[in-house]
């Protein structure tokens, strides 16, 4: 197994991988699969900010042929672009967030909980994680029903437009309701009261046609779909189980802090990658252009240059908001504070009103990933 790449579902514990290569290794070059791993904090955080540290193109070709829909999503992604185009769809993106409408975070989790719960029990990840945040965004902006049903039950196939290589089966899956969801949106999206305001202003800021914009617009509010159900599942389940294991969970506070120890303890996403397209050094190590990199988050935060005892899960710890979870710079997800308050209102919700919560399984499996460490499903007894 490469010490480089390898899914998650495979290794018990990455952390004891992630120590190694810190010790010994912290700019590694990875022959056999051609690509940096970049495990220290401080590197991490000079990649995450260098300017020629690009996100890698997916789909350059369409090679994968996703029909027009998906593959203007796929185009437009704040996440997934560069440069200008980055820019201007960042700047959609947060104009996007800061329209959310708040929305009772603890109405909807006691409505899943009480829909799904036997006989005291409930899989944590079904029954709220993959449910509440993308309840919650849908709700911010006022989907009907309907729509928020379809949306919501069909994003675990959205999110696959993220993957840089699909099967045809997921392809197929994403051109199926690409159509449906564009217009979706885009139609919910064309009477919203800020939208065609928004939508001149930066047509002309940025001297692109107004269609231009509606497709970056529509991409980007998909995004948030993406980015909440994402973010907002892997927090959701390792944060759990940190406060189950070190029962930290005497009043909200002290969730909201077991929540930011957790990711950067136990984070969801693990690895990012990036390609360059200059020569970047890094202490006495050249990347040259062109080389692929791979950004070990979770590695850089267990760095104990940057984190006094970094493999104790220390919730009072003053510097673990320095997390980088979330990456850091220009690519820092939107949703980093979104997802810490959907979490510590859902967790400060179960730990109030359930006050004795046991975890039935032990042995957690995770998904087949390799930049992301999910759990599969978490049973829990709530009484």
């Amino acid at each position: 197994m490469s010490a480089t790449l390898f899914l998650q579902s495979d290794v018990h514990d990455p952390f004891s991988i992630y120590k190694t290569m810190l010790d010994k290794n912290p700019i590694y070059w990875d022959d056999e699969n051609k690509i940096w791993a970049i495990y220290s904090y401080k590197y991490c955080v000079e990649v995450l900010k260098n300017p020629h540290a690009y996100i890698p193109i997916v789909n350059s070709n369409n090679e994968q042929k996703l029909n027009k829909y998906a593959l203007a999503v796929l185009t437009n992604l704040t996440r997934l672009s560069n440069g200008i185009q980055h820019e201007i769809s960042r700047e959609i993106a947060m104009l996007l967030f800061s329209n959310m409408k708040s929305i009772a975070v603890k109405t909807i989790i006691s409505q899943l909980i009480e829909k799904d719960l036997i006989q005291n029990k409930i899989d944590w990840i079904d029954s709220v994680c993959k449910k509440l945040p993308i309840l919650i965004v849908l709700k911010s902006f006022g989907f009907s029903d309907k729509d928020s049903g379809f949306l919501s039950e069909k994003i675990e196939i959205i999110t696959k437009i993220m993957l840089p290589n699909k099967t045809e089966e997921q392809i197929k899956s994403i051109n199926e309701i690409s159509e449906q969801l564009y217009l979706i949106v885009g139609n919910h999206l064309s009477v919203q009261s800020f939208y065609e305001d928004s939508l001149i202003k930066i047509s002309e800021s940025h001297k692109l046609s107004l269609d231009e914009i509606k497709t970056k617009f529509v991409s980007n509010l998909i995004g948030l779909f993406i980015q909440s159900y994402d973010a907002g599942r892997g927090i959701l389940s390792n944060s759990l189980l940190q406060i189950i294991k070190h029962k930290t969970f005497a009043d909200k506070a002290e969730i909201e802090k077991s929540i930011i120890e957790t990711l950067r303890f136990d984070p969801p996403i693990h690895n990012t990658r990036r390609i360059a397209n200059d020569d970047i050094i890094l202490g006495n190590t050249l990347i040259k252009k062109g080389d692929s990199i791979l950004v070990v988050l979770a590695a850089a935060n267990r760095d104990f240059e940057k984190f006094k005892n970094a493999s104790n899960f220390d919730i009072n710890r003053i510097n673990n908001n320095d997390n980088l979870a979330f990456g850091i710079g220009g690519h820092q997800c939107l949703a980093k504070h979104f997802s810490i308050q959907i979490a510590t209102e859902a967790l400060s919700y179960l730990f109030e009103n359930y006050k004795n919560i046991t975890l039935l399984e032990n042995n957690i499996k995770y998904e087949s990933l390799i930049n992301a460490r999910l759990p599969k499903e978490i049973w829990i007894s709530i009484q």
